[in-house]
């Protein structure tokens, strides 16, 4: 199945007081390019994230947005820093000595003082984390996944349009081919007749020669062969379930190697024509292919 590289997805897991919520987004790209960006406590999970995106997608830059909530609050641990609060109340105990002041000492006071608490994360059930996180990020995969093969479904209708559109250009390129030869050789006449004297016999045989050298050096018909295998080759891609942007790229590339060919062989304004709008309908083809996986 054709897929594009440009989509959204989403995912998200609830459970056990835990949520994740992950977005993905896909773009073309020549290779396989994956960004992640999760919470820094779950960045040892990192390439288990890579490796499950690798099963869903084959080319393109995937930017991963993970966020994670815990919805009861245990993963929260406040402690009170009890050498810290002896210290200070050592200092209090002093300054009520030294300079017989009231001493009026009690929890709320203390629980005002600078960093008596310590707030910690507990640490997360490892197994647990990357259970929902894996579930979340496959519902998002899938998303994704889907709207890929929507737009891809809609490339593969444009690029058929337009593969048919190049394929009669070329065969009116074909039939205009073996005309070419003999309309030079009628010029050719022509042009001999009105630069000689009228009764002066013109030598067939060296008209044949210079008709003959001019058809070898214009003559296309391996081009025009070359070109239409390329045509049948890129229809039969189009319908494989792979990755195929590369392998389409490069049959363009063949295609307009060959079209370029046959417009600097041709002589024939025609021809000459044809060709710009070949060229025109394979940059068309071009720019969709690059966004294909």
């Amino acid at each position: 199945m054709l897929t594009s590289m440009t989509g959204f997805g989403r995912g998200e897991v609830q459970g056990e007081g835990k949520q994740f919520n992950i977005e993905l987004k896909s773009i073309n790209h020549r290779y396989m390019d994956i960004n992640i960006r999760l919470p820094r406590i779950f960045t040892y999970l990192e390439d288990n994230i890579r490796q499950v995106i690798k099963r869903y997608i084959k080319r393109g830059r995937i930017e991963v947005f993970i966020n994670y909530k815990n919805l009861d609050g245990k993963d929260i641990q406040v402690t009170a820093d009890i050498p810290l609060i002896q210290q200070y109340i050592n200092a209090l105990d002093e300054i009520h000595d030294t300079f017989k002041v009231e001493k009026n000492i009690d929890v709320t006071t203390i629980a005002k003082l600078p960093d008596v608490f310590k707030v910690d994360k507990k640490e997360e059930d490892e197994e647990k984390v990357w259970t929902f996180l894996e579930k979340a990020l496959i519902i998002a995969l899938e998303d994704l996944v889907k709207m890929r093969q929507i737009e891809g479904d809609k490339l593969r209708e444009d690029l058929v349009k337009r593969i048919e559109i190049i394929g009669d250009l070329m065969d009116k390129v074909e039939q205009k081919s073996p005309k070419v030869v003999l309309e030079y050789k009628e010029r050719l006449k022509k042009r001999i007749k009105d630069i000689m004297d009228e009764g002066i016999d013109i030598d067939e045989e060296k008209i044949a020669m210079e008709v003959a050298l001019f058809a070898d050096k214009s003559n296309i018909t391996e081009e025009i062969i070359r070109f239409n295998s390329h045509i049948i080759q890129f229809k039969s891609s189009i319908m494989e379930d792979d990755a195929i942007g590369r392998k389409l790229d490069f049959i363009i590339q063949e295609m307009n190697r060959e079209v370029n060919t046959i417009g600097s062989k041709s002589n024939d304004l025609v021809i000459s024509n044809l060709v710009v709008e070949i060229k025109s309908e394979l940059e068309k083809i071009r720019e969709q292919v690059q966004n294909i996986e």
